[in-house]
């Protein structure tokens, strides 16, 4: 039970910033997701240890565990308009294509990295 109260808090701990990055996307008005500025802060936060791993890392476990059940009702809403396919059906197989491409590359030189300095840090 208390694994479980941890993790309800860590979620709106991270809420929190998420709701700073709403604020701050109205004060700068970029072309930029919420969600992204509060995941910079959050970023900034953990870098300038301002915000502890410790205070967020079961909650975001969590979350990252759960990802696909938020992905899902995206992806059945998508079916309900086949017309998008018709026309550009090619094009966005194609960009989801090289951005999965993209974002798995990215992950495995990150994680390399991170491996990396992990085992240096150990001897």
């Amino acid at each position: 039970m208390k694994k479980v109260l941890v993790i309800i808090l860590q979620v709106l701990f991270l809420h929190v910033f998420l709701l700073l990055g709403a604020a701050l996307k109205l004060i700068i008005p970029v072309p930029i997701p919420a969600s992204m500025f509060g995941l910079i802060l959050l970023f900034l936060a953990l870098c300038f240890k301002i915000v502890k791993l410790e205070w967020v890392e079961q909650g975001a476990n969590w979350l990252l565990a759960e990802l696909l059940l938020f992905f899902v009702p995206s992806a059945v809403g998508i079916v309900n308009y086949k017309e998008i396919f018709s026309f550009q059906g090619a094009e966005i197989v194609l960009l989801i294509g090289i951005s999965t491409i993209i974002v798995m590359g990215l992950t495995g030189i990150i994680a390399e990295k991170t491996a990396i300095k992990k085992r240096s840090e150990q001897h």
